[in-house]
């Protein structure tokens, strides 16, 4: 309605102008009685008789601009509006919950089929977002419920047969499910403080950090038969030296417990970024499993490389959150990750980070 009444009100406006002009030039038509050419023919009109005759004309012309004006303001209105009105009952559905409807908005590229794609682009998101947000409540449901129900378990055993229990072995038994309650849920707040609170930032050197955690993993890697190989050349970074040293453990250890069982290999290089200059590049790489299948999938919490399932060895289980705070740590330093399976199994990890400024 408004449209229709700005349209009507534009062309009563610009038809009223025209006729104004038209009225202030008729009246210099000269004041004198128009006659026929022949003398013996009475007069026409004078000057005031037709300015008057072209008052009454204006006012019938501007009612007709005026009723064409609200007719075709309508009629345009409602044709520009239209897909206005599939955007807003998109989001009407979007808003009861119903996030897989798309607009698909077709036609010649204009300020509505930009906002159309524009909005399916974020309904996408929203059902990536929320399909990952249910998946992790269930997971981390499942995973927190494991060591109560398995600790409720030992202890029930217990309570049925007291004297048939190793107390000792039972308690040291609890005590590990309890530290992997601990340890989850000590994760899961990782990864809550790391997507809310921003880190403090420094110079440093990526390599230093790098060469301590390979320090610490050296031993866990020789343990498994896993050969480590580190390039650490200098790689000056602006960003927070706690959760960069996080971040590469977190890679190693990865690496090494998603390896071969033995006679794997793992391999770590910091330097420039070659294909960036002004970039600072951290690459792990290590062999292993196949993991084609999962990898766009890897930094999502709970995922392991083998899926859902935790391992049944206990040296090579994990709580599935490591990428997950790797990708949380990446995101804080407005850094890019990218994680590609290798040919003959295995995966390889790139983090290119700002260098120092």
């Amino acid at each position: 309605m408004k449209l229709t009444l700005t349209y009507a009100l534009f062309v009563v406006v610009a038809g009223a102008f025209s006729l104004v002009m038209v009225y202030l030039a008729m009246r210099f038509v000269p004041n004198y009685p128009l006659g026929d050419v022949n003398p013996q023919a009475a007069a026409v009109a004078t000057r005031p008789d037709t300015l008057q005759a072209l008052v009454k004309a204006s006012g019938v012309t501007l009612l007709l601009l005026a009723l064409i004006g609200l007719g075709a303001g309508w009629l345009i209105a409602g044709r520009v509006l239209r897909p206005l009105q599939d955007i807003t009952r998109a989001a009407r559905r979007a808003a009861g919950g119903s996030l897989d409807h798309r607009i698909g908005l077709t036609g010649p590229r204009d300020e509505f089929t930009e906002l159309s794609d524009t909005f399916d682009d974020m309904l996408a998101r929203l059902q990536r977002s929320f399909d990952a947000q249910q998946r992790f409540a269930a997971n981390a449901s499942h995973e927190l419920r494991t060591p109560l129900a398995v600790s409720r378990t030992m202890l029930d055993v217990a309570v049925a047969d007291p004297d048939g229990q190793d107390y000792h072995r039972l308690v040291s038994r609890l005590r590990e499910t309890n530290q992997r309650g601990i340890d989850i849920t000590d994760a899961l707040l990782q990864l809550s403080a790391l997507d809310n609170t921003p880190p403090a930032m420094e110079r440093l050197d990526l390599a230093d950090i790098a060469r301590g955690a390979v320090d610490t993993v050296r031993e866990e890697a020789g343990t498994r038969g896993i050969a480590l190989f580190a390039d650490t050349r200098p790689a000056p970074v602006t960003g927070n030296g706690v959760l960069l040293r996080q971040l590469v453990l977190n890679l190693l250890h990865n690496a090494v417990r998603h390896n071969q069982p033995m006679g794997g290999s793992l391999s770590l290089t910091t330097g420039p970024d070659p294909a960036r200059p002004g970039r600072t590049l951290l690459t792990v790489t290590n062999t292993g499993p196949s993991v084609s299948d999962t990898v766009d999938r890897l930094t999502e919490p709970f995922l392991r490389g083998s899926g859902r399932l935790a391992e049944k060895d206990p040296t090579r289980r994990g709580h599935g959150l490591g990428l997950a705070i790797v990708s949380s740590i990446v995101r804080a330093h407005h850094a890019e990750l990218a994680l590609a399976p290798n040919p003959g199994g295995g995966l390889t990890v790139r983090v290119a980070l700002s260098g120092a400024r």
